[in-house]
């Protein structure tokens, strides 16, 4: 089985009333793909990622995406905790996110935005501590920082999302008990670095995710010349992940269904909400 540790099926390609989603999700399951984890990027989807996930038969986390800390109140953290407390008991909420920092868009990286995406970050840090949650963390040129943080706020671990930093970050995130993510990026071969981490890095820091309907592999990709003469951009789903680890296996020189046994049982060490449902334990 494969685990999807990081899908948006929520998102606008899916359709306003999830219906590419289900169809998507079923072609996904149909290709060894057991389980996705659908993370929410802001209040207003809170409630959207919960009754998806349920209706999917997959899990969720709840989050405030750095990208969405512009139009963001600061009562939507509060809104975040009410939430993480009201479901505290529902097996499909696995973790905190996706939260983090960004510091890849101009306007993020402003002195006033950084600042409030750092607060907001570390706000959900001491929200993923009071509720007892690992995290999922949004990692674009911010490495050092998310990890500044979570030093003085430890958590119980997670996942660096989309990682793609260097050998000495990627070990600094495991020393704190992290996994880490690797998705279509890492199918395109002038991605060197990336490649290699994905070749090199323990097997047990590694998780598969797709981070659906972005960041599709090249099979998937157009560039803006291919765009203007008229192709289309494919759109990423979760069915593309056992595609994505054959790519990964292929690097390290293992059977795919050996990579995916692995990846998926190092998902549930970052994610241990994800046991009962790998096996079948959770309630609709």
């Amino acid at each position: 089985m494969w685990i999807d540790t990081h899908c948006h099926l929520d998102a606008p390609e899916f359709g306003a009333d999830h219906a590419l989603a289900v169809q998507a999700r079923e072609r996904a399951r149909g290709l060894g793909v057991g389980l996705c984890v659908i993370p929410a990027v802001m209040r207003q989807n809170l409630d959207t990622v919960r009754l998806l996930a349920h209706r999917l038969g997959d899990a969720y986390a709840l989050g405030i995406h750095p990208l969405y800390v512009p139009n963001a109140r600061d009562e939507d953290l509060d809104a975040l905790d009410a939430a993480l407390t009201e479901h505290r008991d529902d097996p499909r909420l696995v973790a905190v996110g996706e939260i983090g920092l960004d510091f890849f868009l101009p306007a993020l990286c402003e002195p006033a935005m950084r600042e409030r995406q750092i607060r907001f970050y570390r706000a959900q840090l001491r929200l993923a501590r009071r509720h007892g949650l690992p995290v999922i963390l949004h990692v674009r040129r911010s490495a050092d920082a998310l990890l500044g943080a979570l030093r003085e706020l430890p958590v119980a671990g997670g996942i660096a999302h989309a990682f793609n930093g260097s050998a000495q970050q990627a070990q600094a995130f495991l020393d704190l008990g992290f996994k880490l993510g690797f998705g279509g990026a890492v199918t395109f071969e002038p991605a060197l670095k990336l490649r290699r981490l994905a070749a090199e890095l323990p097997l047990s820091a590694l998780v598969m995710e797709t981070d659906a309907p972005d960041i599709p592999p090249h099979w998937l990709y157009a560039t803006a010349v291919e765009r203007a003469a008229g192709r289309s951009q494919g759109v990423n789903t979760p069915a593309e992940l056992p595609r994505i680890g054959q790519v990964v296996a292929d690097l390290r020189g293992v059977p795919a269904d050996a990579l995916a046994r692995a990846t998926s049982a190092n998902a549930l060490v970052a994610l241990p909400k994800l046991a009962a449902l790998a096996t079948g334990g959770a309630v609709a």
